[in-house]
């Protein structure tokens, strides 16, 4: 069930009914949950269910709804298994023919998607990308084409290098939106370019502080295109040539420049 991402308002009444109810609260973070909870006087008891505990919390849990008993899974903040733990737990209760029944509410996603002014018909969510640097930006390029709008979590340490990387990847010039502490006081939702906002990250006029969602425009249809013959041609002359030289005439043919459509091509072997 969702909790609040930063403003306490955004509980909904079903939310705090099914908190108050349940005989015991799944929690990611208990300290965080506590809080949650006192702030409405709220003495559920609690257990700690986090991405290290989750295999040997299962039995426990299942446990007590086979015995009929409520169980209320909350991560941090927002809507759980959106980049945090509870799948298992999920999957496991539907395997014993349990109910699992979901109680909607704040999402960073979706708070992110409605403020952004990026296409929202059509989105891809991408959670936090590959902590290395080689990792992340092989990542990147496997979405080099991809022509949703991408949504992505990033920490406040690592903000910076993603988008620096993101403007190496998709160019400067590519529709962007930085978030950043959404629902808390110091809220900001900054629309821009890629190279604008690295640029407004890096000289400090976006504080590198709090929770960041990054948005990204989508690839044109074009540039999809571009990538998908430049695939076609490689496969073709890899046959025939060395993968370096294939590498080298493929970028002449399709005018990519070398270093990315390796990047593309080691991204999508």
């Amino acid at each position: 069930m969702a909790t609040p991402i930063g403003n306490l308002e955004d509980l909904s009444p079903r939310a705090r009914r099914v908190l108050e109810q349940a005989a015991i609260i799944a929690a990611e973070d208990t300290r965080r949950t506590a809080q949650l909870l006192s702030s409405f006087g709220c003495k559920t008891p609690l257990m700690a269910l986090h991405e290290h505990n989750e295999t040997e919390r299962l039995p426990q849990l299942l446990a007590r709804l086979q015995a009929g008993q409520s169980v209320a899974l909350v991560s941090d903040a927002g809507t759980p298994l959106i980049s945090d733990p509870g799948f298992q737990l999920v999957r496991a209760s539907q395997e014993q023919g349990l109910v699992v029944v979901p109680v909607p509410g704040a999402s960073a996603v979706m708070a992110a998607l409605q403020a952004a002014g990026l296409p929202t018909d059509r989105f891809v969510f991408e959670g936090f990308l590959p902590r290395k640097a080689l990792k992340r930006r092989e990542r990147l390029a496997a979405l080099a084409g991809e022509t949703r709008t991408i949504v992505l979590f990033e920490a406040v340490h690592r903000v910076a290098a993603t988008l620096a990387d993101l403007v190496s990847s998709f160019g400067a010039d590519r529709g962007a939106c930085l978030a950043r502490e959404l629902t808390k006081l110091h809220e900001e939702v900054v629309p821009g370019s890629l190279g604008a906002l690295h640029a407004a990250l890096s000289n400090g006029k976006i504080p590198q502080r709090g929770e960041f969602v990054i948005l990204v425009a989508g690839a044109s249809e074009q540039v999809s295109a571009d990538l998908a013959e430049a695939r076609r041609v490689y496969d073709l002359l890899n046959g025939a040539l060395s993968p370096d030289a294939a590498l080298k005439l493929t970028a002449r043919i399709t005018g990519l420049g070398r270093n990315e459509l390796y990047a593309a091509l080691r991204a999508n072997p």
